[in-house]
């Protein structure tokens, strides 16, 4: 599976069957955690075979089932550590559904337990990201349509269209969507376009923001465009 096919398989999965990760699968996600903390200024962390923090009343409300591995999605505090997290995590997300796992954000419905994680006093957890083999691969959800989360038009670039689409099958809080993609235009002859969230009483929009950028530059093409 491509990143691209990714993209449209990946859905939020919330109960699992308990199959165990391999040691090959648990190899590479880790290997790929490595890079990521490293470009993000992160501290992401696997945690396996461990089954309280998805057992409590919090995720039991959450309709969490079977969740004995999951990601502690953490960093150094800083005013763009939730996009941070939401943009390296969500290429970590993509990258263990290439990998035939399923996975799903999480912002509330879980406990910390005490020994699983490290943490410097720095350092904050955002959200865990629950992972496994579930159950079933998940179910669409209702989206909203390209020119409800940008400027598209008859007179912006193909490119744009495809990254605003890539963007709409991003997982965000509740399905909120609280995104908009602007193409600005050129400049020193390099397009330019703009990522802004948009206010939820909900909340989680810098973490959506992040998720829905990496979508966005992955249905876009890097190389076209530059970030304003």
């Amino acid at each position: 599976m491509t990143i691209d096919e990714a993209i449209k398989a990946r859905h939020s999965v919330r109960s699992y069957n308990g199959q165990p990760l391999t040691e090959e699968i648990v190899k590479a996600l880790e290997e790929k955690i490595d890079v990521l903390n490293i470009k993000g200024r992160l501290h992401i962390q696997l945690i396996r075979n461990e089954p309280k923090a998805f057992q409590g009343r919090l995720a039991k409300y959450g309709k969490f089932r079977k969740v004995n591995n999951y990601i502690v999605m953490a960093g150094k505090k800083a005013k763009d550590l939730d996009e941070r997290i939401g943009y390296y995590g969500e290429q970590l997300v993509l990258y263990a559904q290439t990998l035939g796992l399923n996975t799903c954000w999480v912002g509330l419905s879980y406990s910390k337990v005490p020994g699983t994680y490290v943490l410097a006093e720095s350092e904050k957890i955002v959200c865990y990201i629950a992972i496994g083999y579930g159950e079933t691969d998940g179910v669409e959800h209702k989206i909203k349509t390209p020119e409800q989360v940008s400027n598209i038009s008859d007179s912006t670039p193909l490119w744009f269209k495809k990254g605003v689409e890539a963007a709409l099958f991003a997982p965000t809080a509740v399905n909120q969507q609280k995104f908009y993609f602007e193409y600005v235009g050129m400049n020193n002859n390099r397009h330019q376009v703009c990522a802004n969230k948009r206010f939820s009483i909900i909340g989680y929009t810098n973490l959506d923001l992040g998720i829905a950028k990496c979508h966005f530059e992955i249905g876009a093409g890097k190389d076209n465009f530059d970030w304003i």
